[in-house]
């Protein structure tokens, strides 16, 4: 229980409010490490209550103390950054917690108001809160407490740059703690760089290897590029609940986005281009059932809590193994069911047996779903149908007629 862990009365009857009964593993063990100081670094999957382990100490140091300086929370992706301000106003008691948000596709000066306003936490993406360091709108000299959310993720992302940056500008003495669903390898030199000017002996706290959430119910269909939209046409006919579709690109998310409402599907999208404010208002549509069809990439993957996701549909396969894991973990969340599955390539079959390597155990057996080809189960493949130029339709090549002595420019001509 959560009284177990030492947590003040205060706080204990906002767990309660919150409908938290009892502390997840990660939360157990790290945030009995967090409440003493000591620096942390925590490994679990996600889904698995890492914010709430890292923002329960924070809200009692800060509410212990008045006179201490603000939290710094590091997120990869705006999402996170927007759920972690959510749970620390959830879980904050009576005595309302100062959040300055700062993300980008925001507002600035709404930001630089919050910054002014002696805010308690700071939750920020790294490349917006460069942009305020370099403005001279925000000060990081008084820092407390910082957390590195999702480092993995951000160090993926390329931000290693930026946090070591931000690092520079925090005060010495302070309590770092590092919330990861993976952990990245000790041979890569910006982690090691991080680990080395962030931490100070920090204690370390493992929960669970990455595994896809068990009452996931996996399918794996291998098709070719031109049936993958047929075959998520006929999964979302079938299913009653609501999808979340996870394309590799934003371009693809938009082209696909745009052929389920052909289709007349509620759907909409997420991604990198999209501003803050859309973003946000695609979410609560699909959180609120406004709309069935949830279209995005991989911003989305982590950190994302949207209850009740009946069906994760992988369009793509992710580039990186660890992201299956976490895509797959936004649906069969807490004490409900949910599906998961993946629209796999011919070629993509080593991606599959990487995906394996990282969950420590063997996929479901693929099956062929391709309109000229209905499996049984047999393992070989079926005949290839005709396609465009493009490889995404079902128009058959077509070899162009020119003027006798015309010039060709037509590849498929000059090779035949």
């Amino acid at each position: 229980m959560f009284q177990d862990l030492g947590i003040p009365p205060s706080l204990l009857t906002r767990i309660a409010e919150a409908g938290f009964i009892e502390p997840t593993p990660v939360q157990a063990a790290a945030i009995p490490i967090a409440r003493s100081g000591r620096d942390l670094i925590a490994c679990a999957q996600t889904g698995t209550g890492k914010t709430a382990a890292f923002v329960l100490p924070i809200l009692e140091r800060l509410l212990a103390d008045q006179d201490l300086g603000p939290a710094l929370v590091l997120a990869p992706t705006r999402e996170l950054a927007q759920q972690i301000s959510e749970t620390v106003i959830k879980l904050a008691p009576l005595r309302s917690m100062k959040v300055a948000l700062i993300l980008g596709g925001a507002s600035m000066s709404v930001q630089i108001r919050a910054l002014s306003g002696g805010p308690d936490f700071i939750i920020a993406t790294p490349g917006r809160l460069i942009d305020h360091l370099e403005r001279g709108t925000v000060r990081l000299g008084r820092v407390s407490t910082l957390v590195l959310d999702e480092a993995d993720r951000m160090l993926d992302m390329g931000f290693a740059p930026q946090i070591e940056r931000i690092l520079r500008g925090l005060p010495a003495e302070r309590h770092t703690m590092l919330f990861s669903a993976t952990m990245p390898s000790p041979k890569d030199a910006a982690w090691r760089d991080i680990l080395a000017v962030g931490l100070r002996d920090p204690a370390r706290v493992s929960v669970d290897p990455p595994r896809v959430a068990a009452k996931a119910e996996q399918q794996l269909y291998i098709v070719d590029h031109f049936d993958k939209t047929p075959v998520l046409l006929d999964l979302v006919a079938e299913e009653k609940g609501s999808l979340l579709v996870f394309t590799r690109t934003k371009h693809r998310a938009d082209r696909l986005a745009k052929q389920l409402f052909d289709a007349s599907i509620s759907v909409d999208r997420i991604h990198g281009d999209r501003t803050q404010a859309s973003r946000k208002r695609a979410l609560e549509r699909f959180k609120r059932g406004e709309i069935q069809v949830l279209v995005a990439t991989d911003i989305a993957a982590r950190g994302i809590d949207v209850p009740g996701v009946a069906h994760v549909v992988n369009y793509d396969l992710p580039m990186d193994p660890e992201d299956y894991v976490h895509r797959v973990g936004r649906t069969a969340r807490a004490s409900l069911a949910g599906r998961a599955t993946s629209l796999v390539l011919r070629e993509e079959r080593g991606s599959l047996r990487a995906i394996e390597r990282l969950v420590g155990g063997a996929l479901p057996a693929p099956i062929w779903k391709c309109r000229q080809h209905e499996s049984s189960g047999r393992p070989d493949a079926p005949p290839r149908p005709a396609k465009d130029h493009r490889g995404y339709g079902a128009k058959p090549w077509t070899k162009k007629v020119r003027p006798a002595g015309a010039a060709s420019h037509d590849r498929r001509e000059r090779f035949a």
